[in-house]
């Protein structure tokens, strides 16, 4: 004989903070948080960034400190992006291939500072270019295979100066296979793709962008970033760029695309990582800051949805803060 109601109450297993901890389907560690950090150049600088509140830019005298910090709490990578001098920005980055560039500096320096830190480095044109625009610029097209040729070069530049992955985050296509060619041919076979391979043309960039100062100078990124409104399309690029070559696939942004999330980690073979934005993270912050809600509901819950939807990995600016909640 078969018992509903009152036989049956899911109540039963959430009667207490113990209960609850027992049955809880979903878990999170620090570990599995990736910590973004912005670089600057200059010295002895921790620069505010007015768009994300909380969160700063970092000349490399000061990044090791925070490195630190990041590893005590028990988050073991790192996402590393530069903010670019205007006079360095050109169409074709050049600045992005110098091996002396604040890029490569910034990997050695968190290298320096916490040798088994796992630094992953931003790969994409966007930061070093004149135009705003995350690969070359051709009578007003951003073009993609001489964009994917200075990609792989790139690529080529972090690895030899200590990245563990590069993260490329253009959305060219092909650019995993050309970035998998030439870190093999340069040796670095375990260098490894983190490849952002759903990345939405999304508005909830802006944030980024100014800390970067790194919006494109003319028009949109739709004719590379993915349409909102897309899903299929989604599974087909994750499944592409683990063809190619990419160790860890990426979904971004997060909140707004959990189902993207689910149904890539449903098809793919390679551990799944999702991005929580800028935008994402300066609108939870203002909510917070306005007592709509706490603190800790607004860091906590998004990083267990992004879990429980089949994330492995969580690229967050709330890193430190989850992980301090997690170790309490």
């Amino acid at each position: 004989m078969s018992y509903g109601y009152p036989y049956v109450r899911g109540r039963r297993l959430r009667a207490t903070a113990a209960l609850r901890q027992m049955v809880q389907e979903t878990h999170l560690h620090p570990a599995q948080l990736i910590a973004p950090l912005f670089v600057i150049e200059g010295q002895g600088a921790i620069e505010p960034i007015a768009d994300m509140p909380g969160y700063h830019r970092y000349t490399l005298d000061r990044v090791g400190e925070e490195v630190r910090s990041l590893w005590v709490l028990g988050i073991r990578s790192v996402l590393l992006f530069a903010k670019v001098p205007d006079h360095k920005k050109d169409n074709t980055g050049t600045e992005a291939l110098n091996p002396d560039g604040l890029l490569s500096r910034a990997v050695q320096a968190v290298k320096a500072a916490v040798p088994e830190m796992c630094v992953m480095t931003d790969v994409a044109l966007d930061p070093y270019s004149s135009y705003g625009h995350d690969g070359i610029v051709q009578d007003g097209q951003i073009v993609n295979d001489e964009t994917c040729a200075i990609l792989a070069q790139m690529s080529v530049v972090h690895a030899r100066a200590g990245a563990d992955l590069v993260a490329p985050s253009d959305m060219m296509d092909g650019r995993i296979a050309a970035i998998r060619e030439a870190l093999e041919g340069e040796g670095h076979a375990h260098t490894g793709i983190l490849a952002y391979s759903a990345k939405y043309a999304s508005g909830f960039y802006g944030p980024f962008r100014s800390a970067l100062d790194s919006a494109p100078g003319f028009g949109d990124k739709k004719t590379y970033q993915m349409d909102p409104a897309n899903r299929q399309e989604a599974v087909r690029e994750a499944l592409q760029d683990e063809a190619e070559g990419a160790d860890i696939v990426m979904v971004k942004p997060g909140m707004p695309y959990l189902d993207i999330v689910r149904d890539v980690a449903d098809a793919v073979q390679v551990p799944v990582a999702v991005y929580q934005v800028s935008g994402e993270y300066s609108m939870l912050q203002l909510a917070v800051k306005h007592g709509l809600m706490t603190e800790e509901t607004a860091i906590m819950e998004p990083l267990l949805a992004f879990r429980r939807a089949g994330a492995q990995l969580v690229a967050t600016y709330y890193a430190a803060e989850a992980a301090r909640l997690l170790n309490a």
